[in-house]
């Protein structure tokens, strides 16, 4: 059943037994499939794909290329005629993928109402967003996730099977959870960044004279090496400089180092020490 009051790009391909309610907006090259349902005023930017048993709710706006209904990244589905269920007024932005849920998981997926998922996220299946969520940008569910309402996870995050992240909790961006987060915390895992030498098949690939790479290697560990921790990084620098003088890659190396900027600098040693 498709309202008389739809707007449908003729280049898009509704399946027959769809239902579109009135109000709705399907763009360029959307395929919605036969037992979808868009309720009243969704709008389907264009180049998106639902399929499935899902149900996109009131006023929903869905960016191009969202793939949303599929079956689940799970060898043990079985074809079971399971659900997705995407709450009022929420926008889901480009590439996001949401899956159907499975038997072993109640047999549903939900997204609440009002919740913002950013670009390159993933729900899998079995997984319940509660309301006013945030997903930032790459954001990657594994299945049977709970998350509680007005929740923020951050970009880049992944979040194990079975978690569950309390109402209002924060998740820094760059964290794999594989924890419960009660209500309201702030949580992320570990990611100091730490560099591990340098990159010499690079350097070799594009031609440096191996004595350079030598000389470069020496100098990285005159000012990086954990074993010459006990004195400040200034003071390496400092050495590095009058030693090296000569060789305009070091310099490089150092100039970017004193350079001002509004981040610590990435060392062998895992602490913020002061440029």
């Amino acid at each position: 059943m498709i309202s008389k009051s739809a707007t449908i790009h003729p280049t898009a391909i509704i399946a027959e037994g769809a239902i579109v309610k009135d109000g709705c907006f399907i763009g360029p090259y959307c395929c919605v499939g036969e037992n979808v349902i868009l309720n009243e005023n969704v709008r389907l930017e264009s180049h998106v794909v639902i399929s499935g048993n899902t149900s996109v709710g009131f006023g929903v706006t869905i960016y191009p290329f969202a793939s949303l209904g599929q079956k689940p990244q799970d060898l043990k589905y079985d074809n079971e005629k399971s659900n997705l269920e995407i709450g009022k007024n929420t926008v889901i932005r480009e590439y996001v993928t949401a899956n159907i849920g499975t038997k072993g998981g109640g047999m549903l997926t939900k997204i609440g109402d009002n919740c913002l998922i950013m670009a390159y996220c993933h729900v899998a299946h079995d997984c319940m967003i509660g309301n006013n969520v945030i997903l930032t940008n790459g954001v990657n569910l594994s299945g049977h996730v709970n998350i509680g309402d007005f929740a923020i996870i951050g970009g880049m995050s992944v979040v194990k099977q079975f978690v569950r992240i309390g109402k209002r909790a924060i998740i820094g961006g760059y964290s794999g959870i594989d924890r419960d987060v009660i209500p309201y915390a702030l949580a992320r895992s570990d990611r100091n960044a730490t560099i591990r030498g340098l990159n010499i098949i690079g350097l070799k690939r594009n031609g440096f004279d191996i004595d350079i790479i030598k000389e470069m290697l020496d100098a990285y560990s005159d000012i990086f090496s954990i074993k010459n921790s006990g004195s400040q990084l200034i003071e390496r620098i400092e050495l590095a400089k009058e030693k090296y003088i000569d060789n305009k890659y070091v310099m490089e190396i150092i100039e970017f180092i004193k350079e001002k900027s509004k981040n610590p600098l990435c060392t062998e040693i895992p602490t913020d020490e002061s440029q």
